[in-house]
């Protein structure tokens, strides 16, 4: 091998933006083959066109085959273009702590979510881990149309008359099998890449069936440069005779990351076992140390020297083999007492490692071994010891031990740093339950965002109808439990407890409290022209509360779902104050000069009010549109205000 060439020549621009447009969009670089015959990298700029909302007739026209271009792939493009009209309603009564916790609980189809999710969470979030469907064989659930997400939703969820609109299943005899599965993961796993930090990760759950798919999947989606690891999880820990051909042992979790130059793993801490292996036999003052072999099979040209022992014997590696280090280190290591010679000085050399000296943890590895995180029996008797079930053949079997989670949070997450974790195939709440465990034991203040279809039960239970309120039951569950084991260990414990939130916020998707937004996702098609006026006069949907409409401006305005909601009075106006006051919201029936200069002079990065709170009144409306200009000339950013 030769070193590369350096470059002399100046920044090359093009290849600059090239690396800036494959950080955004990696799926629309390709290999060709060049006029020398070689593969060179090329932009599918069709492909990129559709990417961008753009649907060219050379790339609607393209012949669909099995691989990464399977039947259905171009309207998983379209999909994922299509906006949601949707909303976020707040469930304030199932909620723990509503007003001040920092998790979300969302009950809903996580394409539609991820959706709405975009504007406030676009890069994000810390780490996203997913347990998908696997396709085995057996049903899951997925919308049928792609212009139909919603509406088939809200018929399936019962917040609208179903009228033939329904969810697709996806058995091992149907046809399309796989192309299925990929048209359900392709655009929530596009999504799911948007909201990720720089420096962010996703793990997924996935066994043999799917995971050759699913790394083409994810080479696409986020770029194969990003793929960091194939994990092997050891799942069970005996085998099954009854098993036809071998005995199944094991899944995967695919890892991948937003950006290989951004992200790296945290350290493993060491476990009793391996910190067992540092011994002080001699007493060293520099503490523990364990012996590290000082001969190796590389050749090394300096290392096929002679030593004498302290005893006066001679060593000198083996056939083959080759001392580590040149003859004048070893002495340098030898004098300052770090080669261990044996209890009777007569042995063959080691290097001393002290515990003091190397890393706070060990590189992560790619196989889990169920003792290490756990097995799938562990996670289901984890599953009952938080959530009653009358019937059995409702827990359920995919269920993952919170071992297995509380080491990806480990690799992918800081304890104190307010990190943000995405679980979009959320299940029973493993994953808020592996953060709340950690958070306690870490002190760490990781925070979380669950998102769960309202599947229901096979078998209806006392205070379960569906996953989710498995989800949350366990959540609420858990919450108790900690916070009455850190009380129980006394006041410095007690203090921990205050801190650690164990609070939950929940939402449940539904159609938008604003009938304009609709669209005509629930019109009649024979609505007449007086009714769809009347659509304009209050266009607010009738029964939505204050607090649903504000949430969701507050989402569409691109601020979190839970930043802090507080109450102003401004010229005797209700003014809601949302992130310390970046965004005004005024829902009032009517709006005064006096009220629009008072919001003015907060200078908020956003002021929201009703059009109709203008009545009629457009030099009022003139007036605070050059109010809000006014007032931001020579500020670095300009003042929005919007009106809905």
């Amino acid at each position: 091998m030769t070193p590369e060439k350096m470059d002399g020549t100046s920044l090359d621009i093009a290849e600059q933006r090239r690396r800036e447009l494959q950080q955004l969009f990696p799926g629309v670089f390709t290999e060709t083959t060049g006029t020398d015959g070689r593969s060179v990298q090329t932009i599918d700029f069709e492909r990129l066109k559709a990417e961008l909302g753009t649907f060219s007739d050379v790339y609607e026209g393209r012949r669909e085959r099995y691989g990464m271009e399977w039947p259905g792939k171009r309207d998983c493009m379209k999909l994922i273009q299509e906006p949601s009209r949707a909303t976020l309603k707040p469930c304030r009564e199932e909620s723990v702590d509503f007003d001040t916790t920092q998790n979300l609980f969302i009950e809903g189809d996580n394409l539609e979510v991820l959706k709405l999710l975009q504007k406030s969470y676009y890069g994000k979030v810390k780490m996203i881990y997913i347990d998908p469907p696997y396709n085995t064989g057996k049903e899951f659930i997925y919308p049928d149309k792609y212009s139909e997400s919603l509406e088939t939703y809200l018929a399936y969820a019962g917040l609208v008359d179903d009228e033939g609109k329904k969810f697709s299943t996806n058995t091992a005899t149907e046809g399309r099998y796989h192309t299925k599965w990929l048209n359900m993961m392709y655009p929530r796993l596009y999504l799911s890449r948007n909201l990720l930090r720089d420096d962010g990760v996703i793990f997924i759950s996935i066994d043999d069936n799917e995971v050759e798919n699913l790394r083409r999947l994810c080479n696409e989606i986020f770029g194969e440069e990003n793929f960091i690891a194939s994990i092997i999880w050891q799942r069970v820990y005996s085998p099954k005779n009854s098993a036809r051909y071998f005995s199944e042992d094991h899944d995967y979790v695919l890892v991948y990351c937003r950006n290989a130059e951004s992200w790296r793993p945290n350290l493993i801490p060491r476990s009793e076992e391996a910190l067992d292996r540092y011994k002080n036999f001699d007493n060293d003052p520099r503490g523990p140390w364990k012996a590290s072999d000082l001969t190796a099979r590389n050749y090394y040209g300096e290392g096929t020297y002679e030593v004498v022992g302290p005893t006066g014997k001679k060593f000198e590696p083996t056939k083959g083999m080759y001392w580590r280090v040149s003859k004048d280190n070893f002495q340098k290591l030898d004098q300052d007492n770090r080669i261990w010679w044996g209890p009777d000085k007569d042995s063959m050399p080691a290097q001393k490692r002290f515990l003091s000296e190397v890393k706070d943890g060990v590189v992560p590895q790619t196989l889990w071994k169920y003792t290490e995180v756990g097995h799938t029996q562990e996670a289901k008797k984890e599953l009952l010891e938080f959530v009653s079930f009358e019937n059995t053949e409702n827990v359920l079997n995919s269920v993952k031990p919170t071992r297995l989670i509380r080491k990806m949070l480990v690799i992918g997450t800081e304890a104190r740093e307010d990190d943000i974790v995405l679980d979009f195939f959320a299940g029973s709440a493993p994953t808020a339950h592996a953060i709340m465990a950690q958070n306690a034991e870490d002190g760490g203040n990781r925070r979380y965002i669950l998102v769960q279809l309202q599947e229901p039960l096979k078998t209806e239970e006392p205070n379960a109808k569906t996953i989710c309120d498995l989800g949350k039951s366990r959540i609420r569950n858990v919450a108790d439990a900690l916070k009455e084991d850190l009380e129980s260990k006394g006041a410095k414990s007690k203090g921990e407890s205050d801190r650690l939130d164990l609070g939950v916020k929940v939402f449940r998707l539904d159609k938008s409290a604003f009938q304009q937004w609709q669209n005509d996702l629930t019109e009649p098609e024979d609505i007449s022209l007086d009714q769809k006026l009347d659509l304009y006069v209050d266009h607010i949907e009738q029964g939505a509360t204050q607090e649903e409409i504000l949430q969701e401006l507050l989402l569409k305005a691109g601020f979190m779902a839970t930043d802090r909601v507080e109450n102003l009075v401004l010229d005797g106006k209700q003014v809601f104050s949302i992130a310390n006051g970046a965004l005004l919201v005024c829902l009032e029936d009517e709006l005064t000069s006096a009220l629009i200069d008072a919001v003015a002079d907060r200078e908020p990065m956003q002021f929201i009010c009703l059009d109709k709170s203008f009545k009629g009144n457009d030099q009022l409306k003139a007036n605070a549109v050059q109010s809000f200009k006014s007032r931001s000339q020579g500020a670095e950013t300009e003042m929005v205000f919007k009106v809905v």
